[in-house]
């Protein structure tokens, strides 16, 4: 048989070890639960920045015809009328 005092030290290292996987699974949870919150977050990000890219792209669209009654030169109106 093995030695009592062997048997105790395994027996020890085996509840340290038990103890230490308990304590990797709770920080692993958390860990998981914290992705979770980052990854909901990263795509309300992105919902929100493709929803601002949408009204910049219609601003834009509102504003190129006028943007190019404005930009022609004074030589471009003289050839409307020629």
């Amino acid at each position: 048989m093995a030695d009592p005092k062997h048997l105790d030290q395994i027996t020890e290292r085996v509840e340290r070890l038990l103890l230490r996987h308990e304590e990797l699974q709770r920080t692993n949870a958390l860990l998981v639960e914290q992705v979770h919150t980052l990854q909901a977050e990263r795509d309300s990000l992105k919902s929100r920045l493709m929803a601002a890219r949408a009204r910049i792209d219609a601003l834009l669209e509102r504003l190129a015809p006028s943007q190019t009654d404005t930009t022609r030169s004074p030589s471009d109106t003289h050839k409307d009328h020629s």
